[in-house]
């Protein structure tokens, strides 16, 4: 007997082969069988008419680190059909970290990822250095399941203490992160992430950035003795300098055999020839047997933000930075003082503001009705002011607690990212799920893959868009036994609507630690998610299941 059969949905494998309508039988938390019509019976039964019945999603790019030890669930990831996620990216994990640097990594994830540090006081006890210990604190409440990365900067925290972001490693210093590396590893670290660009909250770079190249190359050979993944974040804002970072982890894969990967890559206006430009240069290292996978997201980004916190969208505004990183009773104290706030203003542009905020809307919050939906270059040409001071003085005006959005930043125009996601060398990825809380909603990338490139633009098939989300990235990351409905495989299956489903809404939600506001958006067109055999996901609403686990690896 079967413990579930999914039937009469449209199978789609996760191989890129043709849907089909048939059946999926699992049992013992794997595809015990798959075809057109199985007999047997079962404990249970799913009707998936009209639905399409495929490998659960898998996202490679997520900060889930903290929330995994009070969430298992990586809220909302489930909701939109992911069953597995990659957390530990851009140089950053919980482990292996000593007691005494902790502070200085709470910080780090506070400037890069926007995450509040309640998040790492208020919600777990705090019981582990090593790796080891990091998963046996999250492993017993996991619903969902993880491929862990383990960060550069902390590795170099633990080996070098204060000198991690002073200065390059001695070689007796790189052998012992070696050592580290290998016990991560052996831990179940599925890779090493580093960061090129990262600062601290005190706007250093962090340990990462001080490594030279023969450092990285020595912890890449510790990859190469697993086949283990190298993640970057390069300098993403500049084309040339991503295009010798691509170099670089062609040398480190093709010395190595190792598999790279850095995100993100990102179309941006301003610069319009970036992503062609780089995807040219990844073919050219791919046709020499270097594996390096460009991460590609697939939405723009709505930034959501107020003055009550500190905020990604003023991270080139280092005034802003400053004050909007003061306790709130000086922040408004700095904000009232005409001098500071006069700073300020000049720091956002000659154009007093206009170029960088006057395209910012108002959202709901404590303002009042009549500014919610209008643009910041309307208010201020109604108050006479320029966009800067408009948005300071509207803010202070209401206790700071007004929400503004700059919609659709980068990556919006969907004729030109369709046949970018179609692109063979490119990996869909970098979610960022678990970061950015009260800035912008990360999730939704899956729907948004399926409604306006499948059902919209048509720039991949159902079946294409499938096999990216799935087959292909449990390829790329070496995560055994997954990514595809085959007899053997791990059980996670995501049934969807292919009619509806989509990125869903945006809406605050006030589930943190210390009563700590984020965006989420809610599912649309997911309606059933396993994992591992159990349901965890259905009918909008979170299971009590308790199947995820660290993924084994090839």
């Amino acid at each position: 007997m079967f413990d579930l059969i999914i039937a009469g949905g449209t199978v789609v494998d996760g191989t890129g082969a043709k849907g089909f309508i048939g059946d999926v039988a699992v049992k013992d938390g794997r595809i015990a069988a798959v075809g057109e019509r199985l007999d047997g019976d079962a404990r249970r039964t799913i009707d998936a008419t009209g639905r399409v019945v495929a490998p659960g999603f898998i996202d490679p790019h997520t900060h889930f680190d903290v929330q995994l030890l009070w969430d298992g669930a990586a809220r909302p990831a489930l909701a939109h059909g992911i069953t597995a996620v990659v957390p530990g990216n851009c140089s950053l994990s919980l482990a292996p970290l000593r007691a005494k640097d902790r502070r200085a990594l709470v910080g780090m994830f506070q400037q890069i990822e926007e995450m509040p540090p309640e998040a790492f006081s208020e919600a777990f006890e705090w019981t582990w250095e090593d790796f080891a210990g990091y998963r046996e604190a999250i492993e017993p409440g996991l619903s969902i399941n993880v491929a862990p990365l383990v960060g550069h900067s902390v590795i170099r925290l633990w080996v070098m203490g204060e000198a991690a972001n002073q200065r390059a490693a001695t070689p007796d210093e790189v052998a012992a992160m070696q050592d580290l590396l290998r016990q991560s590893l052996d831990a179940g670290a599925v890779g090493l992430s580093t960061s090129f660009v990262d600062v601290d909250e005190n706007g250093r770079p962090v340990p990462s950035r001080f490594a030279d190249f023969s450092e990285l190359d020595a912890l890449s050979a510790v990859l190469g003795e697993q086949r283990r993944m190298l993640q970057i974040v390069p300098e993403f804002y500049a084309t040339d300098i991503t295009i010798a970072r691509v170099d670089q982890l062609a040398e480190l894969s093709l010395k190595h055999g190792i598999p790279t990967t850095f995100s993100p890559l990102f179309d941006n206006r301003l610069a319009p020839e970036n992503v062609s430009r780089v995807l040219t240069r990844v073919e050219e290292q791919f046709a020499r047997g270097a594996q390096v996978w460009p991460q590609m997201q697939t939405r723009p980004i709505d930034i959501s933000f107020s003055l009550l916190r500190p905020s990604l969208f003023f991270a080139r505004f280092p005034r802003w930075v400053r004050v909007l990183r003061l306790p709130l009773p000086e922040r408004i104290a700095a904000l009232k003082n005409a001098e500071i706030a006069d700073k300020m203003i000049e720091d956002a542009g000659p154009d007093g503001g206009m170029a960088a905020f006057g395209e910012l809307v108002v959202r709901a919050g404590e303002a009042p009705e009549h500014l919610v939906g209008r643009t910041l270059a309307e208010i201020a040409a109604e108050r006479g002011q320029s966009p800067a001071r408009a948005l300071i003085d509207v803010s202070l005006e209401h206790g700071l607690d007004v929400a503004f959005v700059a919609a659709s930043r980068g990556h919006d125009d969907t004729s030109r990212i369709g046949p970018m996601l179609a692109s063979p060398f490119v990996h869909i990825g970098a979610s960022d799920g678990g970061a950015h809380l009260a800035s912008f909603a990360t999730y939704g990338d899956t729907g948004y893959l399926f409604s306006e490139f499948v059902r919209g633009s048509g720039a991949l098939s159902l079946e294409q868009a499938v096999r990216k989300i799935t087959s292909d990235t449990a390829r790329i990351w070496g995560l055994k036994g997954r990514g595809e409905l085959k007899p053997g495989f791990a059980a996670d299956v995501v049934v969807f609507d292919p009619d509806t489903i989509a990125r869903g809404e945006e809406r605050p939600e006030f589930d943190m630690p210390g009563d700590g506001m984020r965006y989420v958006r809610d599912s649309s067109g997911v309606e059933t998610v396993v994992v591992n055999g159990e349901v965890a996901w259905e009918g909008g609403r979170y299971t009590d299941a308790k199947s995820g686990v660290i993924c084994p690896l090839n």
